[in-house]
């Protein structure tokens, strides 16, 4: 699933319009709904929690290619990289440790 920033990465004022943010607003609870039938159909909380550990993983590994394209184009940004390192690390170990594999 797309974050809102890699659809709207090329045209950020959009996010600005009313109806985007309805959009976006509309979007977010579906999310959550999806979220409470996978454990209603499956009276299992592993599921949503492997779906819920994958887009953090994947919102960090965007975020340090667009911290090396920032570094590329010599552009400032934030320096994420240490932070998403130890969030990247901590999610592994406890994948690790529950036996969850990703």
């Amino acid at each position: 699933m797309k974050s809102i920033r890699e659809i709207f990465k090329n045209n950020q004022s959009l996010l600005e319009e009313p109806e985007v943010i309805q959009l976006v607003d509309y979007c977010s609870e579906l999310q959550d709904e999806i979220v409470e039938l996978k454990f209603q159909k499956t009276e299992n909380r592993e599921l949503p929690l492997i779906d819920m550990i994958k887009e953090v993983v994947k919102g960090c590994v965007a975020l340090e290619k667009e911290q090396m394209e920032h570094e590329r184009f010599g552009y400032d940004a934030p320096d994420y990289q240490e932070t998403i390192a130890n969030l990247k690390n901590y999610i592994y170990r406890r994948c690790r440790d529950e036996k969850i594999w990703l």
